[in-house]
């Protein structure tokens, strides 16, 4: 389930010009969060993974794509599959999440260049750090 994907225009989702793909549903609902509609796991669109691969693939012109959320770890498995297929085809993934790093399947750090982790606390915002939205996130190149 995706809430929406943004081509080819953020600079502030990682290195360079992304792709944002937002993935539907969130366990976490931090305080401030600017993704709000991006909560509840029954809206968003249902996609299969084969199509969304081959839609990014076309569309992202210099295969750098974030993906975030909602929460991408609450699709584990469909989340795992996308990204060893997006790895497989030489994309520059940034994977962002609001649980720890301990929590993050080690086959995702592996195929994944960039991750943020750590939930977004409202009193901690910060707009001078990189790629995060508050001063106790991290955000780190782990490949």
């Amino acid at each position: 389930r995706i809430n929406s994907i943004i081509y080819n225009k953020s600079v502030v989702d990682g290195p360079g010009i992304r792709t944002v793909l937002f993935m539907q549903g969130c366990d976490l609902r931090c305080k401030g969060c600017q993704n709000k509609s991006t909560w509840d796991f029954n809206k968003g669109k249902e996609i299969d993974i084969n199509d969304l691969v081959n839609e990014l693939n076309e569309k992202v012109f210099n295969k750098k794509i974030t993906i975030s959320g909602g929460e991408p770890l609450m699709q584990k498995e469909a989340l795992i599959n996308l990204v060893t297929k997006l790895n497989d085809l030489g994309f520059d993934i940034a994977l962002y999440t609001g649980h720890q790093k301990e929590d993050v399947p080690s086959i995702l750090v592996e195929k994944v260049k960039y991750l943020k982790t750590g939930n977004f606390i409202q009193k901690l915002k910060t707009t001078i750090t990189p790629f995060v939205g508050s001063s106790n996130q991290v955000f780190e190149e782990v490949k």
